[in-house]
């Protein structure tokens, strides 16, 4: 579920840049910001509509040569790379899980060159607690699949989701719906951005995602089958290693030992203390972590921590910072704990009308195979045709940094 579970992470951090652009595009992109739009269609507030586009601000100008040398410095193949990019932070304005205006953030990327119209890729990423590690404000792990498709001349929309990068409150970390919904509104946005910046959108969307956003981009693509915009047609969908089913997969491997005690104690405390908010799971952090972890674990994961400060402010182990008696609710989960699994569950329970390719990898200790697995199961027994591509012996992230330019040759070989 994570881009940030690795604790040696923590020295990539040093090498975000947020570099400025020249004044002139500066100057060129000033006026951008979107003045509130007359509300219209089902989605109304008072003066507004979801996806309206409320500022633009560059925030990276690449040409090919750095593009390379940024995905080098990650290790991902970089022959796909044929043009150089632009990338802009985008605010805009969507709804919390309870339905009530708000704003977010996320990342588009357009490609400097190639065809006047763009296809669009719709990029979800994984966990993360910190806000400012979000795609649209580090430029780090989290750009690698935005670069290698943009770089291959597709507009890409990365949305920060909810309560990340710039946008206000908490992130409700595995709400799907809330994720969906601030997909959706990110390629409305990125839809009216592209417009003003002279690359308009074709209306195609290639969906894909890592871990947290492999999920996100499964229930985003059939969100859009099922047409949440008239604007935007699914071509084809490419997550990459997405927890699809935490009750039978995820939430049993934190137990049995597939899923690794640092990622598995980041990943139980973010989902309970994230999950407390939109489900009755505890009254007070005693009841559902041991001391002295239960009086600091919210403040950690306040969405102002660093990963690593937050792994070293808790347990070793999950059975270190659960109390005996909701351990044993985990691991035998009912009630408002088994809604809250459910409620992220069954975003393989459609059949896609698009080619489906499912990235995941053998050696992953996060986000164990088993869950890609049995998403490819749900969907054949809806009728889908699926392939699943196993990377092997790589780790969590190495399954998105050998995926991600395989999934740009899946998204070229796609007739649309």
């Amino acid at each position: 579920m994570s881009d940030e579970t690795r604790t040696s992470h923590g020295s990539r951090a040093g090498r975000r840049t947020r570099r400025g652009l020249a004044a002139a595009a500066a100057l060129l992109l000033a006026g951008l910001a979107a003045a509130p739009a007359a509300a219209a269609g089902g989605e109304r507030t008072q003066q507004t509509r979801r996806g309206d586009l409320v500022a633009v601000t560059p925030v990276a100008d690449r040409d090919a040569g750095q593009v390379r040398s940024f995905l080098a410095g990650w290790d991902v193949d970089a022959d796909g790379v044929r043009y150089g990019l632009r990338a802009y932070r985008l605010t805009y304005r969507t709804v919390d899980p309870h339905g009530a205006p708000t704003t977010a953030t996320g990342l588009l990327t357009l490609p400097r060159g190639g065809g006047h119209r763009l296809d669009l890729v719709s990029d979800t990423h994984g966990t993360m607690v910190d806000r400012d590690y979000a795609p649209s404000v580090s430029e780090d792990f989290g750009r690698v699949p935005s670069y290698v498709n943009a770089a291959a001349g597709r507009a890409v929309a990365a949305p920060d989701y909810l309560g990340l990068g710039k946008g206000p409150g908490p992130h409700p970390y595995m709400d799907t719906a809330s994720s969906v919904t601030a997909s959706v509104d990110m390629l409305r946005a990125a839809r009216t951005a592209a417009e003003r910046l002279g690359r308009p959108l074709t209306g195609a969307v290639y969906a894909t995602g890592f871990s947290q956003g492999g999920q996100v981009a499964m229930a985003l693509g059939r969100a859009l089958e099922e047409g949440a915009d008239r604007h935007f047609r699914l071509v084809a969908l490419a997550p990459v290693s997405g927890p699809y089913d935490l009750e039978g997969q995820e939430m049993p491997a934190l137990f049995d030992g597939r899923v690794n005690d640092t990622s598995g104690v980041l990943y139980i405390a973010y989902w309970l203390v994230a999950q407390n908010r939109l489900h009755p799971l505890y009254k007070d952090p005693s009841e559902a972590f041991r001391a002295p972890w239960s009086s600091r674990v919210e403040g950690l994961l306040d969405g102002s921590h660093e990963q690593e400060d937050v792994v070293r402010g808790l347990a070793p182990s999950v059975k270190q910072l659960l109390t005996p008696a909701f351990h044993e609710r985990l691991r035998h989960p009912s009630g408002a704990v088994l809604d809250a699994m459910r409620s992220a569950d069954h975003t393989c329970d459609w059949k896609p009308d698009v080619p489906v390719r499912l990235y995941a990898a053998a050696g992953d200790t996060d986000v164990p195979l088993g869950n890609t697995r049995t998403c490819a199961r749900t969907l054949a027994g809806q009728g889908a045709r699926v392939r699943v591509v196993d990377q092997g012996a790589v780790d969590h992230f190495g399954s998105v940094l050998v995926s991600a330019p395989q999934v740009v040759r899946f998204f070229d070989g796609v007739r649309r």
